[in-house]
């Protein structure tokens, strides 16, 4: 077996820590100091990072760097958290970050700071918001911010596979960067095809699913599989016009999602699926398909998981 990499948000920024601080803040003058320990007690998740940097304009600061795969309403209150405790810590002014990797649904506003009212009382904290899919491929790899080019298939213009050809061949020039290739194989997955992806890269799945961001996109692709289905199912439901109609069409509803969930996270993993495997998944309830997405995620190849179904998954 493969040796576990961290490629979280930490290390990720620890590659280049001075030119994480001088894109996040727009300022060539920021330098990174120190990559400190963000676990604060009074709460249990913590920061992704935060670093203390300095400039000659503003002497030494924190830059807190919360990346989220995709936002959510809880953010506001969270980064105004982060920020309160980052500050009673360290006892120094906080210059807070949101990158938000992929974008929202469509009907999701995101917001750029926390506001409330209470009693006549106003509370409220701005932050920097930066959204990655509005960031330009090109100009990230001409200014060779290698900590953004496992991001470059999700950039603004970075979904081509020249782009991510290119994006290869500047983390290879790096022994430090060359880790973070299983990293740029997740998010080129999200639009390129799996054989041409691992055609281009080392693609190591064992490696890969240690990243908080893989573990999280595969749960929150579930969720949104689970919700498409009830909501497909109650479209067809209305259609019959009949209460057991609805009934039986969100049940049908839901056991598609999950089962293209589940299709969608081994071909992810594996590349094509099989026929055998194919035909045997087609004719699993929706409790069978919901306990195989676990074994999706964690066997360490689709032979195992196919073992699972009692089939032979070998080509």
């Amino acid at each position: 077996m493969s040796k576990a990499a961290d490629i979280g948000s930490k290390r990720l920024i620890s590659l280049a820590p001075d030119a994480w601080v001088q894109w996040v803040t727009q300022n060539p003058e920021v330098v990174a100091h120190d990559i400190l320990d963000a676990e604060f007690q009074w709460i249990r998740r913590e920061s992704d990072v935060v670093v203390k940097a300095y400039s000659p304009d503003h002497g030494e600061f924190l830059i807190l760097n919360e990346l989220q795969l995709r936002y959510n309403s809880l953010m506001p209150r969270r980064m105004r958290n982060y920020v309160a405790l980052a500050e009673e810590k360290y006892r120094l002014p906080t210059y807070p970050v949101l990158i938000n990797i992929l974008p929202p649904a469509k009907t999701v506003t995101v917001a750029d700071c926390y506001e409330s009212k209470f009693m006549g009382l106003r509370a409220y904290q701005a932050y920097r918001v930066i959204n990655l899919w509005e960031v330009d491929a090109q100009l990230v790899l001409q200014e060779s911010l290698s900590p953004l080019f496992p991001f470059v298939p999700i950039l603004k213009g970075g979904n081509t596979e020249a782009q991510v050809r290119l994006a290869v061949q500047r983390l290879r020039q790096d022994e430090n960067l060359n880790q973070l290739e299983p990293l740029l194989a997740f998010f080129a997955s999200f639009v390129l095809d799996i054989p041409v992806i691992q055609e281009i890269l080392r693609w190591d799945m064992v490696v890969l699913r240690e990243s908080p961001w893989y573990q999280e996109a595969v749960q929150q692709g579930i969720k949104q599989g689970v919700q498409q289905g009830i909501e497909q199912g109650i479209e067809q439901g209305i259609e019959q016009g009949i209460e057991q109609g609805i009934e039986q069409g969100i049940e049908q509803g839901v056991q598609q999602g999950a089962l293209r969930q589940l299709q969608k996270l081994l071909q992810l993993r594996f590349g094509a699926i099989t026929p055998e495997i194919e035909a045997a998944l087609q004719s699993l309830s929706l409790e069978d398909l919901e306990g195989l997405l676990e074994k999706a995620l964690t066997a360490n190849s689709l032979e195992e998981f196919g073992q699972q179904l009692d089939i032979n998954a070998a080509s």
